[in-house]
C-alpha cells in the first residue's frame, strides 16, 4: 500500500455520516466522560520510566491530575498485592491488564489458575493480549526483531491467535476474567483478500474474547476508527485513546508521529459517543514516544482536554 499523508476529513467522513444525526454537537453538551460517568483511564505503559523509578509517586502525579483508572503494563518490581495496596493508597482502580502471549510466568502460556488469582488480587476483569503470539519459527528468522516478526507473520498465524485467545479466554472466563486483543497497525496488513484483524474479529467467539481498539495505530493503517467500530459494534469494548499528528504516514510497520490527545488529527467530538454507542466502556489515555514535554506532563495535557471535550 502506497503511503501517504493523512487527511483528517478523508477518515473521519465515512465514519461520521453512518453515526448521522446520533452525535451531538451543541456546545452546551455536558463534557462526555461527565455525562458518562466514566473514569478517565491511563494506559501506565506511556508513564514506564517514571514508574519504574518511582510507582508511589507516579501513581500519586496520576491520581492528583483527575485520572481514577489505570490499565496495567507489567508489576514494576511489585507483587500483585503490593501494587493494588499501591493504587488503594491513592484511589486509583486497575480494571483491565496486558498479559503477554507468553512467558514463563504471568502470561498466557503461564499457569492461568495463577495469573486469574492475580487479576483478582488487582481486583482486574480484563486481561488484554496486547500483542500476538509469535511462534519460534518466526522469531528465530527474524532475530528477535520485533517489525520483523510482525510483518512475517503469515493467515495461518492469525488464525492461530484467534484459537489462543478463544482457548485462554474460555479458561479464563470460569474465574470471571475478560480476555481481549489490542491492535496495532500491523494486523491491518493485507493478507490476500483479508487482513490479521479481521481474522481475529471473524474467528474469535463474541462471548469470550473482546477488543481494544487503539485508535491512533487504526489511523496510522490507514484505516477510519469511527467507521471502523460502527462496523464491528459490540467487539470492542476497551479503547487506547490516542493521537496522532498529520505527518503520519500509512504504514503498517509500527510508525506513528505521536502527541498529546486533542493536538492531532482525530475529531474526538465525534469519535468518543460513536465509540460508546458501539460499546466501548473502558477508555485509557496512551502515548508513544517520543514525547515533547515531561511524560507526566502529556498525561496531564491529554487529561485535561478529555475531561472538558463536550461530545
Amino acid at each position: 500500500m502506497a503511503q501517504q499523508h493523512l487527511d483528517r476529513r478523508t477518515f473521519l467522513a465515512a465514519g461520521a455520516a453512518a453515526l448521522g444525526a446520533t452525535v451531538t454537537t451543541d456546545a452546551h453538551a455536558a463534557p462526555f466522560f461527565a455525562r458518562t460517568r466514566l473514569p478517565i483511564g491511563i494506559q501506565l505503559y506511556t508513564l514506564a520510566p517514571d514508574a519504574q523509578k518511582d510507582l508511589d509517586g507516579t501513581l500519586a502525579a496520576v491520581a492528583k491530575i483527575g485520572y481514577r483508572a489505570i490499565e496495567l503494563a507489567g508489576f514494576a518490581g511489585r507483587t500483585p498485592a503490593q501494587f493494588k495496596a499501591a493504587l488503594d493508597r491513592v484511589g486509583l482502580k486497575a480494571p483491565s491488564a496486558h498479559i503477554q502471549a507468553r512467558g514463563a510466568t504471568g502470561s498466557f502460556e503461564s499457569d492461568l489458575g495463577k495469573l486469574a488469582e492475580d487479576l483478582a488480587t488487582l481486583g482486574a476483569t480484563y486481561a488484554v493480549m496486547p500483542s500476538p503470539y509469535v511462534p519460534d519459527r518466526v522469531s528465530q528468522a527474524a532475530g528477535g526483531d520485533y517489525r520483523k516478526m510482525m510483518s512475517a507473520l503469515t493467515a495461518d498465524d492469525w488464525k492461530f491467535n484467534a484459537e489462543y485467545l478463544n482457548r485462554n479466554a474460555a479458561a479464563l472466563k470460569r474465574s470471571g476474567i475478560k480476555v481481549g486483543y489490542h491492535n496495532h497497525n500491523f494486523e491491518f496488513a493485507p493478507h490476500g483478500r483479508t487482513t490479521g484483524m479481521d481474522i481475529l474479529l471473524a474467528e474469535t467467539d463474541p462471548s469470550l474474547v473482546t477488543f481494544e481498539a487503539d485508535v491512533g495505530w487504526m489511523v496510522a493503517a490507514g484505516v477510519d476508527p469511527l467507521a471502523y467500530l460502527q462496523k464491528h459494534k459490540g467487539r470492542f469494548t476497551l479503547m487506547h485513546v490516542k493521537d496522532v499528528k498529520a505527518t503520519t504516514l500509512t504504514n503498517f510497520a509500527l510508525r506513528m508521529d505521536p502527541t498529546e490527545v486533542g493536538s492531532g488529527t482525530i475529531d474526538w467530538k465525534r469519535l468518543l459517543p460513536a465509540a460508546h454507542a458501539t460499546g466501548v466502556r473502558g477508555f485509557f489515555v496512551e502515548q508513544e514516544p517520543p514525547f515533547a514535554h515531561p511524560r507526566i506532563e502529556s498525561a496531564k495535557i491529554s487529561h485535561d482536554f478529555l475531561a472538558r471535550v463536550n461530545a
